[in-house]
């Protein structure tokens, strides 16, 4: 990297803040810092053209959590962690929806479904046993019901009778969001520099040395904000996984309006506009969807296909228009590292596949932590 006297000089010399990923997490941080050090130099490096993530390539649901998700969250955690969880989330999108406006995220509050499969009993049946327990839980917090009973009215195919709904679930526009994070960012003169990989740190008395490729600078703190990519910088702590996605082409007269939930999670999907996207699968292969690798496998993907024909839209034939994936970051606990890892040096990572609605509340916390 032969860099200019005057490139050095503007964007790598007397840096206060060094963030490392331009996702949800990184730009909230960033606009926080600037809240709190008006003054201060701030610099996002981001090694893809784009957050590398999830942050934009996920499916765009503003949710905290499915029924099933919580009843499983219970087995592994806490009351009161899955009831902060909760409300760290919730109160995440209550953030991200009013640094941003409800409008240019284009949120839709058509509420959430959860659907459970013909073949699936023992979810099913728990879900209906524990509904009345867990909207005692979080009672509270929403200071109504959360879950409610439903007759399916989508006519999906295969499914059981009844539907959980939740209305406190929306949809967003993913890609209006970051585009609205990134120019507020740069409107608050925050400093990004895309496709530039970090590939190590040293730290100082006082600062810490940014390695890159070919050049090194100076920084006052770094951030990690890598989410998915951190393994190494938390000690197995989170994990990469790989969410597969596909959308459709047009589809005429599509009467599906929502979020929509499958095998306690595992799969999900919602309309945007007349189109439905769909995602999920990890649970056919754990092992293989444990990587970094943006790519697609013929048998999630097979997967995907046969819950749009099968279930989804029973009897009609639909094209797919487009596939990719994102990157999530996971743990054995789901609640997110915001951490300082040495004098110089933080990260807030380990989002839980919940980054849309956590990821405002953790760069914020982040930046409140330095």
């Amino acid at each position: 990297m032969r860099l200019s006297f005057w490139e050095i000089k503007n964007w790598f010399s007397n840096v206060d803040y060094t963030i490392v990923g331009s996702g949800i997490v990184g730009l909230h941080c960033a606009i926080h810092l600037r809240e709190r050090f008006p003054e201060s130099k701030i610099l996002i490096l981001e090694k893809g053209i784009l957050p590398q993530g999830a942050s934009t390539k996920n499916a765009g649901f503003a949710c905290f959590g499915s029924l099933s998700e919580i009843i499983d969250d219970l087995k592994s955690h806490s009351e009161e962690e899955v009831t902060q969880l909760i409300q760290k989330r919730w109160n995440g999108l209550q953030l991200l929806r009013k640094r941003l406006g409800d409008a240019t995220i284009d949120f839709k509050p058509h509420g959430g479904y959860e659907l459970f499969l013909h073949d699936d009993d023992n979810t099913y049946t728990e879900c209906l046993q524990k509904l009345p327990l867990i909207n005692e839980l979080l009672k509270p917090l929403f200071k109504n019901e959360v879950f409610t009973k439903e007759i399916d009215r989508f006519e999906f195919g295969n499914i059981k009778e009844y539907s959980i709904f939740n209305p406190f679930e929306a949809q967003i526009d993913t890609g209006n969001m970051m585009q609205a994070l990134l120019k507020e960012a740069v409107s608050k003169n925050v400093l990004i520099l895309n496709q530039v990989e970090v590939t190590g740190f040293l730290e100082k008395n006082d600062s810490v040395a940014v390695e890159l490729n070919d050049f090194s600078f100076t920084t006052q703190k770094l951030l990690f904000t890598t989410n998915g990519f951190a393994e190494s910088l938390t000690n197995g702590l989170v994990r990469p996984a790989r969410a597969q996605v596909l959308i459709t082409k047009p589809i005429a007269n599509l009467d599906i309006r929502g979020t929509f939930h499958l095998d306690k999670g595992y799969y999900y999907f919602r309309n945007f506009e007349n189109r439905i996207l769909l995602g999920g699968g990890r649970n056919l292969d754990f092992e293989g969807e444990t990587t970094t690798e943006l790519a697609q496998t013929e048998k999630i993907q097979n997967k995907l296909e046969d819950l749009l024909k099968d279930v989804i839209l029973p009897h009609r034939e639909v094209e797919i228009e487009h596939r990719w994936s994102g990157i999530m970051g996971i743990g054995t606990s789901k609640t997110p590292i915001v951490s300082q890892i040495s004098e110089h040096v933080y990260c807030g990572v380990r989002l839980g596949g919940m980054g849309v609605a956590i990821g405002s509340i953790v760069g914020k916390e982040l930046a409140e932590l330095v």
